[in-house]
């Protein structure tokens, strides 16, 4: 496990969201505009969209029909629409503007689920979470860097298996793997850096 680790930090030592942003609030906007979307798709639309509306004041005066003209491009972009409305009239209301620091508070904001909430404390609060994506729950049992068949299951396999030093960071490099070595259709084994350690490959120890 720890050799795993060790060799995608030489190879990518300080990996970072592939999602722009300019502060926790467009952050959390990107993430709950990722949702089946690519990441390249959201940054494409967001980088205007920040430009105008970067706090939860700036969205809620933007409002529900201009932020849609901003977002269209986007997968299920209506309904994402009215979850950054919604949240951001929240984060006025009960927190005073401010993206809440836990992961309770966070899931209490419309559109945002474990997996959003743990990318803004990961990402902004810096604590060692797991954000389990598509790319995660594919790869990490594959690979035999964990058990399970849910996001919940293969979150909590991966925090109880993985060395402290690389828990912070590690989620980045799970899902890089997958979005670009180990991909769904055509995983690309000969210049995967881990190949002699995969459980796929019946040589993980």
């Amino acid at each position: 496990m720890s050799e795993v680790f060790s060799r995608w930090k030489k190879q990518n030592p300080k990996p970072a969201s592939e999602l722009d942003y300019v502060n926790p609030f467009t952050l959390l906007v990107a993430v709950v505009l990722s949702a089946q979307a690519t990441d390249k798709s959201v940054n494409k639309a967001t980088e205007p969209l920040f430009k105008i509306a970067d706090t939860p004041q700036k969205m809620l005066a933007l409002g529900e029909e201009k932020l849609i003209s901003y977002i269209r491009t986007i997968g299920l972009y209506k309904n994402k629409a009215k979850h950054v409305i919604a949240l951001s009239q929240k984060l006025i209301s009960d927190f005073s503007g401010q993206v809440p620091d836990n992961r309770e508070a966070l899931m209490t904001l419309p559109g945002v689920g474990r997996k959003t909430a743990n990318v803004v404390l990961n990402v902004i609060f810096k604590q060692p979470t797991m954000p389990v994506d598509t790319h995660l729950l594919r790869i990490a049992p594959k690979i035999g860097l964990a058990q399970g068949t849910t996001p919940e299951q293969v979150e909590q396999s991966l925090l109880s298996r993985i060395p402290s030093e690389f828990l912070h960071d590690a989620h980045h490099w799970i899902l890089l793997h997958g979005r670009y070595v180990c991909t769904a259709r055509n995983p690309k084994c000969a210049e995967c850096i881990i190949n002699d350690l995969c459980k796929h490959n019946e040589a993980f120890k």
